[in-house]
């Protein structure tokens, strides 16, 4: 087999990979808002957020959800292709209503310290991302709903509930980012209850039709079988 014909059979197969072209959209409309979004915008607020402690080793887990959303994204495109359109439309479908909502709804938070008490190489890592990362364009909150649809994508792989720890491994750091978005005070509790509202709301429109269906026509098959 020649490189050309490997190349088309590699294209051929991993043909799906047309969904990323969706990224740079988003990345472009982000970064325009997080440019323009400086002020006049809805200061989100709940009381609990008061009583959520600053605690700079939760940078860990946050970082973490780089690695871990590619990770699973990367799964799902190489191990599963139908698994994968569907987190692709879960995941893609809330990103581009958090960039609706943040564009007619400007808000941010004011949450973060100004001063740290403790001074170790963790808050020097949070000083970056507050350096990196402005208090706008938080509601709901990407992590949090990312953190979730990856999770909703996981529990509904029947390769990947085959290995147990995996999954539960994979939960429990989606718990320990969504804490982390919290507890670093990069955003309001507000932020975190939308996140799951919306992960609710898109999840009975892109998975649980064909759960549905599923179930509809194994029940069928099996009245089949049962009147042989």
């Amino acid at each position: 087999m020649t490189r050309k014909e490997r190349a088309a059979n590699l294209l051929k197969k991993y043909k799906h990979g047309w969904v990323f072209s969706y990224l740079p959209i988003y990345l472009l409309w982000f970064f325009y808002l997080e440019k323009h979004v400086t002020k006049n915008y809805i200061v989100l607020h709940a009381a609990i957020d008061d009583k959520i402690p600053f605690i700079e080793y939760f940078i860990i887990p946050y970082l973490s959800w780089f690695v871990f959303i590619a990770a699973v994204f990367l799964y799902f495109f190489f191990a599963d292709v139908e698994g994968f359109y569907k987190l692709a439309r879960l995941m893609f479908a809330g990103m581009t209503v958090f960039l609706i909502v943040s564009t007619l709804i400007p808000n941010g938070v004011h949450l973060r310290p100004s001063i740290f008490v403790r001074d170790n190489v963790f808050v020097d890592m949070v000083r970056m991302l507050y350096w990196a990362d402005t208090p706008t364009n938080v509601m709901p909150s990407i992590h949090v709903y990312n953190s979730l649809a990856a999770c909703i994508a996981i529990c509904h792989s029947k390769r990947l509930q085959e290995h147990k720890v995996v999954c539960f491994c994979a939960y429990c750091l989606a718990a320990l980012i969504i804490l982390s978005t919290l507890f670093l005070k990069q955003h309001s509790m507000i932020d975190v209850i939308t996140a799951f509202v919306m992960a609710y709301a898109l999840y009975h429109v892109f998975y649980v039709p064909e759960r549905h269906r599923y179930l509809k026509e194994r029940r069928v098959k099996t009245a089949l079988l049962s009147s042989k």
